[in-house]
């Protein structure tokens, strides 16, 4: 009877793994929802982008406030998981810190109404924040120390100035088409270089 793979723990491996897979493909929809609707957008479109039932959604965030919650976090994870893969692919730590940063520009400007959501009175929502800081800024850190070995940049960059100047320009990026937070976070960028 083991041959079945019951009772052997293999068999409930891979439904983890797809269970996994599954969780991320409604996140990842779901964040794609939010960029285009906000994120007051109806569940059915969200279950439509991810191909799976809104009973698939509620069992997994039976609310709102989960669904965001769980969708922020995820993209947290995406970026901070970034940043030492583009340290090993890029050619330079300089060029990693760059396209890290266009990452964390673009998870800042397609939160669409996420900022006033963390301003409720949620519990879920206080600490997104810590979160964000606690995942975030060890990643931005690395980068900056590695491009200043390297002698790339100045020495004397903090990560959390640069994350708060960077999401500074970040702001109003969606109330004026004519904004271009990603050509004014690049001239940041250029502008940490050593002279």
């Amino acid at each position: 009877m083991k041959d079945s793979g019951e009772g052997t723990g293999h068999a409930a491996r891979p439904k983890r793994a797809d269970a996994r897979r599954n969780k991320e493909t409604l996140l990842d929809a779901a964040a794609a929802v939010f960029v285009t609707s906000g994120v007051e957008a109806p569940v059915r479109d969200i279950a439509t982008k991810a191909g799976v039932g809104m009973g698939t959604i509620y069992r997994h965030f039976p609310t709102r406030a989960d669904l965001i919650i769980a969708v922020y976090r995820h993209q947290i994870e995406a970026c901070a998981e970034a940043g030492p893969a583009l340290l090993a692919s890029c050619p330079t730590p300089h060029a990693a810190l760059g396209r890290w940063i266009n990452l964390f520009v673009d998870f800042l400007v397609t939160k669409h109404g996420l900022a006033a959501v963390l301003q409720s009175d949620d519990a879920g929502f206080d600490a997104l924040h810590a979160y964000f800081l606690e995942r975030l800024l060890p990643v931005c850190a690395q980068l900056l120390e590695a491009a200043a070995t390297a002698g790339e940049i100045r020495p004397d960059v903090d990560a959390y100035e640069l994350m708060r100047g960077v999401g500074n320009l970040c702001i109003g990026a969606d109330h004026d088409p004519r904004y271009d937070a990603r050509r004014l976070v690049e001239l940041l960028i250029a502008g940490l270089r050593r002279p």
